[in-house]
């Protein structure tokens, strides 16, 4: 008898540990796939080792990739269901513009790999949060308090000093990572204006199913101009249909391991395990790649600016929190 009154109190522990166990899992997962499709793009982009130094072309064939797989996985599969909402004038004045901005932020981070190390380009793009509160101040989603303007000064001087103790400096690199880092930020502040106030909320998924065909569009034209002609004129470079396909569906399952994590944590979890994932792809770039070479004072301005970050998520949970105790209030009232 007390077994059979134990057994109803031990599923629902059980079950609770399966799933702290399944997000742990996705959390990993996400880590280990980020960390690797960074790599493997430097990798292939690199004239030192795989030398397909086209990231316009690279990135194009990303966004052909995600849109074939998402329409599979969506239409075909039917794993996801797609939001009720979207129309035609959404899709052209929202949706657009935020491809436009994806396919920007893609191909800029993509060519700052030819140009600086793996883990300079991490430590510049820690510089995002300054971006996007800037950016929100200046569209009105963003107050200027002394507090945030403290929290951004803590991670612009960690960033200065990072980049003041890099050794393989490269302006034309550090323009092309900025220059992601505001298309990045731009991506974001576009998907809080234009989406999510007409009360349309995309996951990672479905936002990829609707993005991907806009941003192949917007990558099209500057391949068209800048880079085939490049590509024919020149015979020093290496295509594998079978390795960029594997570039390829290692971005799509990157958007995967997002949508798990985000679907059993929360997006502040992706937060906080991207700063895990940055800490590995810096010192992890050391050993594999011979043009990333770390000093002290690198090291140093990248643990300042990555305090600033943390402080700066921290400031973002606080009404998060008070929003899921304000919904769990009536419940503890009420047992």
């Amino acid at each position: 008898m007390e077994k059979d009154a134990l057994a109803p109190r031990e599923a629902p522990a059980m079950q609770r540990k399966r799933i702290a166990f399944a997000s742990y899992m996705y959390i990993l997962l996400y880590i280990v796939i980020s960390s690797g499709q960074i790599f493997f793009n430097k990798w292939l982009l690199s004239s030192n080792h795989f030398n397909f130094p086209f990231p316009v072309s690279l990135t194009l064939i990303h966004m052909v990739f995600s849109s074939v797989l998402c329409f599979v996985v969506i239409h075909v599969f039917k794993l996801v269901p797609l939001p009720q909402g979207m129309t035609l004038e959404i899709y052209a004045t929202s949706v657009f513009p935020i491809g436009a901005m994806f396919a920007m932020t893609l191909w800029l981070g993509n060519s700052a790999y030819l140009y600086i190390s793996v883990a300079f380009a991490q430590m510049l793009k820690a510089i995002m949060p300054v971006s996007v509160f800037l950016l929100g101040a200046a569209f009105g989603l963003e107050s200027l308090t002394l507090r945030m303007m403290f929290i951004m000064s803590v991670i612009s001087f960690g960033v200065l000093v990072a980049s003041y103790g890099e050794i393989n400096f490269n302006w034309i690199g550090v323009i092309y990572q900025l220059g992601g880092v505001v298309g990045e930020s731009m991506r974001l502040i576009l998907i809080e204006i234009m989406l999510k106030r007409k009360g349309l909320k995309l996951d990672p998924l479905t936002m990829m199913y609707y993005v991907s065909p806009c941003s192949a569009f917007c990558l099209f034209i500057p391949w068209l101009l800048l880079e085939k002609p490049k590509m024919d004129s020149s015979t020093h470079w290496n295509f594998d249909v079978v390795v960029v396909s594997l570039n390829a569906l290692c971005t799509f399952a990157l958007n995967i391991s997002v949508f798990l994590v985000i679907s059993s944590t929360s997006a502040l979890t992706i937060r906080v395990a991207g700063v895990v994932r940055d800490w590995i792809v810096v010192l992890v770039s050391g050993l594999v790649f011979l043009d990333t070479t770390l000093t002290p004072i690198n090291i140093i301005g990248y643990v300042i600016a990555i305090f600033g970050v943390v402080m700066y998520n921290k400031h973002k949970l606080k009404p998060v929190q008070a929003a899921s105790q304000e919904e769990l209030l009536p419940v503890l009232q009420g047992k």
